[in-house]
């Protein structure tokens, strides 16, 4: 039996591991997540029935993230020397990375992000980084590409497929359009000096597509008053709602290229260009409406036919692999495959 710790830094990335968690607890291997009370990753966890240790609420401030850089370290320290992991497995983790070289463990990391003040202090001590082929960094001999982005290890027509019931039992008329609006906090070390849209651009939005459709609204923050239709959904049917969603508009790179991913019209707006949402835009998937008159530009994707969507999206699948398939053959070829090779002569001898 093997043992993987993974660390987990985003409700994402509990999608990204999920089938591989899976996979290998199906195996009888032994998988433990670890997380900062931040968004959601918590209840995505318990929804999967994953077995998880919360080191506590995340910091959001400069001074906060350098004492819980010490803090995790430790807290991760500790919990690792208790699990006795096999393999760290993370997107990018520190905490991960810095107990993976105390231990003398292996620690692969999944990057898609491309945060080189992250990447810097995680690189030494990790064995593999994974990147997108499409990723636009040099990460050295470390680094490892594959043809995908990290939304299709959960969203790839083999892992995923919309559940209407589900919405609908959550009050959601799948039949009716709506939009889905994500906004998010601006905290995170990446986002200083960089810009979405402004209260007064997400008011006007918000009212110009109310005309047309509801609204549902995913917020890091708490939004004014005169903001409302927040989202009031199980965080664990979000994929499903975006793949029903007539639109998308998204200040947060995930979720714009998960709906891209889908097929539905995804629009983002965020200063920073990451390249696995430039890719797709390259499909004719997403569109990237930063400092571009929003209102019009997503009346032109609401004219656009599903059809067109559709056959951009094959387009792109057939480009593209099955990122969970690709993870798991790649952590049993370079980590667990001496294990594979003694469980089965021992099967065979029986």
């Amino acid at each position: 039996m093997k043992r993987i710790l993974i660390d987990i830094g985003h409700p994402g990335h509990v999608h990204l591991f999920k089938h591989v968690a899976h996979h290998y607890i199906d195996q009888g291997h032994a998988v433990l997540f670890t997380v900062r009370d931040k968004e959601c990753e918590i209840e995505l966890l318990k929804h999967e029935g994953f077995s998880h240790i919360s080191f506590g609420k995340h910091y959001k401030t400069i001074k906060g993230k350098l004492w819980g850089l010490l803090k995790f370290d430790a807290k991760m320290l500790q919990t690792a020397l208790r699990f006795k992991p096999d393999l760290f497995l993370s997107h990018g983790s520190i905490y991960a990375a810095h107990a993976a070289g105390v231990m003398g463990k292996p620690h692969l990391s999944l990057e898609d992000s491309g945060n080189m003040e992250q990447i810097r202090l995680y690189r030494p001590f990790t064995h593999t980084i994974l990147t997108p082929s499409i990723f636009n960094k040099d990460l050295g001999p470390k680094q490892v590409k594959y043809k995908g982005y990290h939304e299709l290890a959960y969203l790839h027509p083999n892992r995923f497929s919309p559940k209407r019931a589900l919405l609908e039992s959550a009050g959601v008329d799948v039949d009716q359009p709506f939009a889905v609006l994500r906004f998010i906090s601006w905290n995170a070390s990446h986002d200083r000096g960089q810009h979405g849209l402004s209260n007064d651009q997400k008011t006007k939005l918000i009212e110009h597509l109310s005309q047309k459709m509801k609204v549902f609204i995913s917020a890091e923050v708490d939004l004014p008053e005169h903001l409302g239709y927040q989202l009031k959904i199980e965080p664990y049917m979000l994929h499903d709602l975006l793949d029903y969603a007539t639109i998308v508009i998204s200040e947060g790179a995930t979720i714009a290229a998960e709906a891209a991913v889908l097929g539905t019209r995804s629009a983002y707006i965020n200063s920073i260009k990451v390249s696995y949402c430039k890719d797709l835009e390259t499909y004719g998937l997403l569109e990237d409406l930063t400092d571009k008159p929003v209102i019009t530009k997503v009346d032109e994707l609401l004219a656009m036919d599903p059809q067109t969507l559709q056959q951009r999206r094959e387009k792109m699948l057939a480009d593209k692999i099955d990122v969970s398939e690709f993870l798991i053959d790649f952590i049993e070829s370079n980590y667990f495959m001496t294990e594979i090779k003694k469980e089965k002569e021992i099967s065979h001898a029986l």
